[in-house]
């Protein structure tokens, strides 16, 4: 798929959970694979709508299976880092933070990538459901069989000071 397929695919998620976007918004819809080339596993459509210095809200589609990558939100010029709280809107998103390893997860990373998934303690999100990751916390996220459109509500938004645990990602 490439990057113009997968953005008309996001607006299809969008609309169907009823979350109205404008075409202002579609023009800024931006599709990544982090310089990975497999955007249909590893990668992320988002939509940001406000990044302040104070805020920042977005709206992510995840396609079936595919993965975010694990990362952290570091202390960027002395100021705290990114705080988020994921609030799923449709599909099921697993979330896997720092703490104790779920025993048997639903999710695994993304063939040939395994070493750089380091957190296993599993979060699921069904629609309506809500977790708030503390800075400076490593995570990655991964949809279930069905995609997932999840709105990200959090502090500053600074991705290019984002801590990848695969040095090949490319943000």
């Amino acid at each position: 798929m490439n990057k113009q397929e997968a953005k008309r695919k996001a607006l299809d998620y969008f609309d169907k959970a009823k979350i109205a976007i404008t075409s202002e918004e579609e023009g800024r819809l931006e599709v990544t694979d982090l310089g990975l080339g497999r955007l249909e596993e590893i990668g992320l459509q988002i939509l940001i709508y406000v990044n302040t210095d104070r805020y920042c809200a977005k709206e992510m589609v995840l396609f079936p299976g595919q993965t975010c990558p694990e990362h952290r939100h570091p202390e960027v010029e002395g100021e705290t880092g990114k705080q988020e709280t994921f609030r799923c809107r449709l599909g099921t998103v697993y979330l896997y933070v720092e703490g104790e390893p779920t025993e048997s997860m639903k999710c695994n990373p993304p063939e040939g990538n395994e070493e750089h998934y380091t957190v296993g303690k599993e979060i699921v999100l069904e629609p309506g459901e809500q977790f708030t990751i503390p800075p400076n916390t490593r995570h990655w996220f991964q949809a279930g069989d069905e995609g997932a459109v999840i709105s990200e509500f959090s502090s500053t938004s600074r991705d290019d000071f984002d801590v990848f645990t695969n040095p090949n990602i490319d943000r």
